[in-house]
């Protein structure tokens, strides 16, 4: 098998945005979780060191962005 597979190779620049941007968004997903989990934490101060709210808002507005412009492409094909 090579890689990157046939289907990734040959996409289109829309489709590989569209990837990219579901990627993003998965990753703003399990962010967002961590955040709900530090909210719900029993010791106040065991906060930790990652800052999952903003990573979730900024990884879900660039996974935006790209599934926009991914939309784009698609309809003006």
């Amino acid at each position: 098998m090579a890689w990157p597979p046939d289907f990734i190779r040959f996409a289109s620049e829309a489709t590989v945005l569209g990837l990219w941007g579901g990627a993003l968004l998965l990753i703003s997903i399990v962010a967002a979780l961590g955040d709900l989990r530090r909210r719900r934490r029993r010791h106040v101060d065991a906060v930790g060191w990652v800052p999952w709210r903003d990573l979730s808002a900024v990884t879900a507005f660039a996974g935006l962005v790209l599934m926009a412009m991914a939309a784009s492409g698609w309809a003006h094909r």
